[in-house]
């Protein structure tokens, strides 16, 4: 199997989601390996080892994907037998151009403690975590977003996500067998906030998989019972206008990325 290579003076984010992105287009399974804060040229010659040992174990020269601000470090790593790409060197010189101002590298810049950005994603965090799952429902005036479905729709991973990435407030609300009942309305505590509302759905089969994972042989796992509450809020959805997802077949990353395409939130990542 071949080796991808992820290298930076920094967090090594950078390299692995370009990286990433780009081998995700092929078909074909890679070992892949990330080496964050190579910072002195002791640490590049020992990654250059690596790269070596890799191709002599395999026989097929590794990928290696880097970003690296330090000059001679960036040099030594050039070295490597690897297929080496530099994604810093491939889009700097062209930028330059198009804004007519010189790049300035800086190691750690792009995710630091120091960005704007940071303590609110941090707030965003706490806000998720405090208000999560239905816990407390005083701070809705705060939220950003307050995400609503059955238990164990994605609601909870979701609300993280958001925050961590983005900087969101976001809290959640469960719609339980109790609020369902003989048919579901829409609970008091979130009329109010009916316009930050956006709602989670997922096809029964998964859920009821999910839901065996924690009480196996449970009512709450039986697939009648996940029907039952599926078709009670997606008929509260409809009846009440709330925009909603089926996060079925979508990742964390992508469930995000359509929440915040179709309600229009702000990033607050940079």
């Amino acid at each position: 199997m071949r080796t991808a290579y992820y290298i930076s003076d920094g967090t090594a984010i950078t390299a692995e989601v370009f990286g990433h992105a780009l081998l995700s287009l092929f078909p074909i399974q890679f070992n892949h390996t990330t080496i964050p804060f190579v910072e002195n040229e002791e640490q590049a010659y020992k990654v250059l080892e690596k790269i070596s040992e890799s191709f002599q174990d395999t026989g097929e020269r590794p990928l290696v994907f880097y970003t690296i601000v330090n000059v001679e470090i960036r040099k030594i790593i050039a070295r490597s037998v690897g297929i080496n790409y530099n994604f810093l060197d491939q889009f700097v010189a062209p930028v330059e151009k198009v804004l007519g101002v010189p790049s300035k590298p800086e190691k750690h810049r792009t995710h630091s403690i120091h960005e704007k950005t940071y303590d609110i994603r941090i707030e965003a965090v706490n806000y998720a975590l405090a208000n999560d799952d239905g816990s407390n429902i005083r701070n809705y005036e705060e939220a950003d977003i307050i995400l609503v479905g059955v238990s164990r729709s994605g609601k909870t991973p979701t609300s993280l996500y958001l925050a961590l990435q983005y900087g969101i407030k976001a809290a959640n609300y469960p719609f339980t067998e109790e609020d369902i009942g003989d048919i579901l309305k829409m609970p008091p505590a979130l009329r109010k906030y009916k316009r930050k509302l956006f709602g989670l759905t997922i096809e029964p089969e998964r859920l009821s998989q999910i839901r065996s994972e924690r009480r196996a042989n449970s009512r709450y796992a039986s697939i009648k019972q996940c029907r039952m509450e599926l078709r009670e809020v997606e008929n509260l959805y409809r009846r009440e206008k709330i925009p909603f997802l089926n996060s079925t077949r979508y990742s964390i990353e992508e469930i995000s990325a359509k929440i915040l395409a179709e309600t229009g939130l702000q990033r607050r990542k940079y």
